[in-house]
């Protein structure tokens, strides 16, 4: 005999009524939705205020590259994959692409990882954000995933290929054939970046098979551009052999590797730093300030990384102090020089956690050996370096100098892509 007859959607917990669904009897899918979307992860997001980008004459080349794949809807490729070592501009690339995608009214979707941000450093809400955003260019799409919804409200709790599948794939596929939804001019644009700012090796793993499974399996309009350091999960899934199932789907563009920014951030410094000058109350800095031997200091010091140069724009910009005694700092700075002030203090924190999380990974399964990560790192570094008495040896003949396991050196640099080239044609790094 039930106290409630006939009740449907509300549960009693510790006496008191719940009710999960709206005045008129339904549960809103589409409110649900939203209570699993990841607001700071979009291109727009406040949370991303001030978010990076490329300066108008910079980056030319590869910007061009990336907006004529993604406006190319015959292109047989319908994912690109932009790898880069950390600092190498590609978060300033996605923004850029987004913003130039969103003014052409191609822009379907953004999610923005951020491995500080618990909203965005997991898979959880980025099922639901992509769908969101999509839903928000047609009614009739709208309506169709607040309905799956409805219908499952337990969805946010599956895998999310089962989510991708059933609130994206599935309802466009159904749209289309209906005539509901014109596919060829439906935004679509979808751009993913930091994969590697997800936690997880196997949950970016899991992104990259959901996406290859749900959006570039199945006959959808979409092209899907994804931004991440070469770690693992990418790394192996771009690989020719053995298992590297996207190898013949993606188009990738190897960031550090094709293309030179030295060019780029020579201009970056050069405007910017000018900038400060012509702002600031120094008259130091206001007639042939910087100098050209400055920029070429700090564009040699960069190393094609546009990080550096963003962090010592940044440095050099604060309203305390002098533009001129700033960058002073910068440029005579150096780790053994016994200075309170760390100039670069960003790029610090940011190398000195990729050097951390990865020292763990290794130790981890290094446990029976007890070997120092940082101590081997730093000798294969000697080593390459030809330090140790003017003889470089090969890595694999020094792996069994400091009494590591054959091919101990690529396992040893295998979370390190994003910091450390390794020439492995060469057998050295």
């Amino acid at each position: 005999m039930s106290v409630f007859p006939n009740a449907q959607n509300f549960r009693v917990d510790k006496m008191r009524l719940n009710v999960l669904n709206t005045p008129d009897n339904r549960i809103d899918g589409w409110k649900m939705l939203l209570k699993n979307v990841a607001s700071n992860a979009l291109d727009d997001s406040r949370a991303r205020f001030d978010a990076p980008k490329c300066d108008e004459d910079t980056r030319v080349e590869v910007t061009k590259e990336l907006m004529d794949w993604i406006q190319d809807c015959e292109a047989p490729q319908r994912l690109l994959c932009m790898t880069g070592a950390a600092g190498a501009g590609k978060s300033a690339l996605q923004q850029t692409i987004a913003e130039g995608c969103s003014g052409s009214n191609t822009l379907g979707s953004a999610f923005f990882f951020s491995a500080g941000d618990p909203t965005r450093n997991n898979l959880s809400r980025v099922v639901p954000t992509i769908a969101c955003q999509l839903g928000l260019h047609n009614p009739a799409l709208r309506d169709a995933i607040s309905k799956v919804i409805e219908h499952s409200p337990l969805i946010f709790e599956k895998k999310i290929k089962i989510q991708m599948d059933m609130l994206v794939v599935t309802p466009f596929k159904r749209l289309c054939a209906s005539g509901e939804l014109d596919r060829n001019t439906f935004p679509h644009a979808i751009l993913i970046d930091g994969l590697d700012e997800c936690c997880g090796e196997e949950n970016q793993a899991e992104l990259l098979s959901t996406i290859k499974h749900c959006l570039l399996d199945n006959d959808l309009p979409f092209r899907v551009f994804i931004a991440s350091r070469p770690e693992w999960a990418i790394r192996s899934a771009l690989h020719s052999e053995p298992e590297g199932y996207l190898y013949q789907l993606a188009y990738h563009i190897p960031l550090s590797d094709k293309y030179d920014a030295t060019g780029d951030i020579r201009r970056y410094l050069w405007t910017n730093l000018q900038d400060i000058g012509r702002r600031s109350h120094d008259r130091r800095a206001q007639s042939q300030w910087p100098t050209k031997e400055d920029i070429e200091k700090l564009v040699a010091a960069a190393s094609g990384q546009f990080i550096y140069a963003a962090t010592v724009v940044k440095y050099v910009s604060e309203r305390h102090g002098s533009p001129v005694d700033r960058l002073g700092a910068i440029i005579n700075w150096t780790p053994e020089g016994g200075q309170q002030t760390r100039p670069l203090e960003l790029l610090d924190v940011l190398y000195r956690n990729i050097l951390s999380n990865t020292k763990e990974l290794y130790e981890a399964v290094d446990t029976n050996r007890g070997r120092d990560f940082l101590s081997l790192v730093r000798a294969h570094q000697i080593n390459s370096d030809c330090r140790m008495g003017g003889i470089r040896d090969g890595a694999r003949n020094f792996d069994e100098i400091i009494s590591l396991e054959e091919g101990g050196h690529q396992v040893l640099f295998s979370d390190l892509h994003s910091l450390v080239f390794v020439r492995q044609h060469q057998g050295q790094t």
